[in-house]
């Protein structure tokens, strides 16, 4: 479901063009490599006094990856706003249809989700942005191997959750 407000959504492209254009603008311009799940860092950094977000690299790019980051928090909200507004809502669709439950149910299994999502990105070394549009522009094995693992892990899982625990 598009929560559009009744707009017309931009073609798929112009969003393919603007994540190309700010690869290629953080590659070149920059050289720097995208990727949201160093920016979790930096932002831990800012409150966590451990040494694993005190090292010289996540301190380094705290001058442009902490702007990134509030800028798709701003973009987000930007959107919202433009867009008639935000309001969360309970409402998973299958989700709802096959497990059901209220929002303590929903919120413990976005928050399981989440550990799992974390520990794939450091097991992987990168998330899904780093490797997947970075990576794979870059053709470097590493990205490759990632995204590919990332896309057959979201396969299985959705199979495993939806066909054999929710009996669709």
């Amino acid at each position: 479901m598009l929560i559009l407000h009744d707009l017309t959504p931009y073609h798929w492209a112009l969003a393919g063009a603007g994540i190309g254009l700010l690869t290629l603008f953080l590659l070149f311009v920059l050289r720097k490599r995208l990727g949201i799940s160093t920016g979790f860092e930096n932002v831990c950094s800012l409150v966590v006094r451990a040494p694993y977000f005190r090292r010289p690299a996540i301190a380094a790019s705290h001058g442009w990856r902490l702007p990134l980051l509030l800028g798709l928090v701003l973009g987000g909200a930007l959107s919202a706003v433009l867009g008639g507004g935000w309001a969360p809502f309970w409402d998973l669709g299958l989700f709802d249809t096959v497990f059901g439950g209220g929002p303590a149910v929903k919120v413990a299994w976005m928050f399981v989700g989440g550990l799992f999502i974390g520990f794939g990105t450091r097991l992987a070394g990168g998330c899904t942005s780093g490797h997947g549009i970075f990576g794979m522009a870059n053709l470097e094995p590493s990205g490759i191997a990632a995204t590919l693992s990332f896309m057959a892990a979201g396969v299985i899982t959705t199979n495993v959750v939806y066909r054999l625990v929710g009996g669709i």
